[in-house]
């Protein structure tokens, strides 16, 4: 069965602006903010954020990529070893107000790992969660965003796949129905 287009990349690019917009009227001169894109696909969202945000207020706001791969609950469980990702995050979080970024939000498992190991880096003022794409009835985990680009109702056994320019040449978004 053919994946069905959620998202084509004229919505896509869209969304990231409302995004974009959404935090600079809340974090006005973002002078006590950072954004932290979660390792692999959430660092796309966060550095395009990032680069809107520069593009519109001139504000070059610190953004770092981080791995929660030993920080994840099934960590252990996995037929296959896992692979770490490369964390970036070369700023303190201390007393800031840090965006935590995710390309989806399924049962809220990896957000719970982000927080733990963003705690490395200080213990910030507070933290906001910023997703793509929000499976709203999946979760296994009280969290929830501050930041949407899309609600998406689905079922278990369909999947959303969000493709970056920078890794699968173009911006969309898919539901695929799993077997």
């Amino acid at each position: 069965m053919r994946p069905t287009v959620l998202i084509d990349e004229k919505q896509f690019q869209l969304i990231i602006n409302r995004l974009s917009h959404q935090l600079i009227e809340n974090h006005r001169d973002f002078s006590d903010t950072v954004i932290i894109g979660l390792q692999p696909r959430g660092i796309y969202l966060a550095k395009r954020i990032q680069e809107k945000i520069k593009e519109i207020t001139g504000v070059d706001v610190p953004n770092g990529n981080l791995d929660v791969t030993f920080f994840r609950d099934d960590f252990r469980r996995r037929e296959k070893p896992i692979q770490a990702n490369l964390t970036e995050v070369n700023f303190l979080i201390e007393d800031k107000h840090v965006v935590l970024v995710d390309d989806v939000l399924y049962t809220g498992r990896t957000i719970r790992s982000g927080l733990d190991a963003m705690l490395a880096y200080g213990r910030p003022a507070a933290v906001e969660l910023c997703v793509f794409i929000d499976r709203r009835f999946s979760r296994q985990l009280p969290v929830e965003p501050n930041y949407v680009g899309k609600a998406i109702d689905s079922i278990d056994s369909q999947r959303v796949t969000v493709s970056w320019k920078e890794t699968s040449k173009k911006d969309l978004v898919e539901l695929h129905l799993q077997k």
